[in-house]
């Protein structure tokens, strides 16, 4: 089956919602593709403010590159690791995570008020290791339901540069038990093999196309196996108004920039452990 088979595009509906044809496309598929939500100038403007910020240096607790220690394999992540809650550090970002845009779809998902809970920028340069299979409620630990992610590309993104691949109907899963990931292939620890009669379904995209997909949805990517394309991308989590607890790793806002203080989850922790360094071939 071919990506575009499988792949499905929409858009808001003409009174600004979300087609209930498309919520349920949703529910059953636990993902949805929207095709050009963001324009051209915007995704531009998203880039520069992130390669200023790779270019910048160190900014502890959101970016945090390194130089190669002597012996180690070169690995591009140790300079362009992964910014995390970038909304806290750039206007710019938090305008993005609470864009009315998003806001309009995730009332149609979700069912009810969002909450922004995190957010992050993923460079993925050349030679990137990618991101094992997973599920992201593994880590928020949204209690009751799951969390919905915005997964915002900023490249001309497919399977050479390590697009990302969703599993259809693990959504409507419990979490499993995450297995450890090749560390050769992906830069975080949890694996989740595809369960039995199910398969990876690849989501090519283009600059200012946006991916939904429930956080029970397992999906990951593979590394980035070109030599000169990076696979740029803004991701955002949100929840229901009526979730009653999360990781204490992310704080809530509404969309109109209030803080939302919910209780704490139990094993909660940061968007994928990653190993500690490279391990060589094996």
């Amino acid at each position: 089956m071919t990506t575009a088979e499988t792949t499905k595009t929409t858009t808001a509906g003409a009174g600004g919602g979300l087609p209930e044809a498309e919520r349920r496309r949703f529910r059953e598929e636990g993902f949805l593709v929207l095709r050009g939500l963001f324009g051209p100038d915007e995704i531009e403007e998203l880039r520069a403010e992130f390669m200023a910020i790779g270019a910048g240096g160190p900014l502890p607790g959101h970016f945090e590159p390194r130089e190669p220690a002597p012996g180690e394999p070169d690995d591009p992540l140790t300079r362009l690791p992964r910014v995390m809650h970038p909304h806290q550090i750039s206007r710019l970002a938090l305008r993005w995570l609470l864009d009315a845009r998003l806001r309009v779809v995730l009332e149609g998902l979700l069912g009810e008020e969002p909450l922004a809970a995190q957010s992050m920028f993923y460079f993925k340069p050349p030679g990137a290791r990618g991101q094992a299979l997973h599920q992201d409620n593994f880590y928020l630990r949204v209690e009751p339901g799951t969390c919905v992610a915005a997964w915002i590309a900023c490249d001309l993104i497919d399977r050479d540069n390590g697009g990302l691949e969703v599993v259809p109907g693990t959504h409507e899963m419990d979490l499993f038990c995450p297995e450890e990931a090749d560390p050769t292939l992906s830069f975080v620890r949890e694996y989740v093999p595809p369960p039995p009669g199910l398969a990876t379904v690849p989501v090519d995209m283009a600059p200012g196309d946006v991916l939904f997909f429930n956080g029970s949805l397992v999906h990951g990517s593979q590394p980035n196996r070109t030599a000169d394309r990076f696979r740029r991308s803004f991701i955002c989590h949100y929840v229901g108004r009526s979730a009653e607890r999360i990781g204490n790793w992310y704080p809530t806002l509404t969309m109109s920039g209030d803080r939302v203080r919910l209780p704490e989850s139990e094993g909660a922790g940061p968007c994928g452990t990653e190993f500690e360094a490279p391990a060589g071939p094996h």
